[in-house]
């Protein structure tokens, strides 16, 4: 695999990824948000799925699933660091499959990362990220968060159970022709004596 098609690859990943999260909490913010966090707007009503499923706006200033609360901008420093480990180690990768995981994994972090970035209101890094898919119990999380949490154990389990792919055998050098033998030379008949005149 060509590095172009490498990158290009965990690329797209990321993209779908952050462009899934961001239109999702887009919608969350639009639609779910209420006091104390839209303290401008009524409270609105969970909307339910199925089972136990629902969606509730909530924000949260820690790590995934609403642990660590304040502790946003430690949380957001090793999301980078993770981000950069997971980039040098896509530089091994041969498996479309594990690109891809890699992707989604970088995608989710840098979706919870611009939450953290565009929302802040008291410092760099102070944001709440925006989480609004409720199991009721399970803490509020958001599709970031799944993406790293799922994309991050199918990928260990990857690696466990995926062989790494065999080098490519470098091709043969093709053998040189060898140079036809000249030909030799024909030794041209002796000429006939003339015949003299008759005796």
């Amino acid at each position: 695999m060509t590095a172009a098609r490498r990158w290009g690859t965990v690329a797209l990943a990321v993209v779908v990824v952050l462009v899934l999260d961001q239109l999702s909490k887009a919608w969350a913010v639009a639609r779910l948000c209420g006091p104390p966090y839209c303290p401008d707007r009524a409270t609105p009503e969970p909307v339910d799925l199925v089972w136990t499923l629902r969606l509730a706006y909530a924000e949260n200033t820690g790590m995934a699933f609403s642990k660590a609360s304040g502790s946003g901008r430690w949380i957001a420093l090793v999301a980078v660091g993770i981000v950069a480990v997971l980039l040098f180690v896509a530089r091994r990768l041969r498996s479309p499959y594990q690109l891809v995981l890699v992707g989604v994994v970088v995608g989710g972090a840098l979706g919870n990362l611009v939450d953290r970035v565009f929302r802040a209101s008291d410092g760099f890094l102070s944001g709440g990220v925006v989480d609004f898919i409720d199991l009721q119990w399970w803490p509020v999380f958001n599709v970031a968060d799944a993406c790293v949490v799922v994309g991050g154990i199918l990928l260990a389990i990857s690696t466990v159970v995926e062989p790494e792919p065999e080098a490519e055998p470098e091709p043969e050098p093709e053998p040189k022709p060898e140079p036809e033998p000249e030909a030799e030379p024909t030794a041209e008949p002796a000429a006939e004596p003339a015949a003299g005149p008759d005796a």
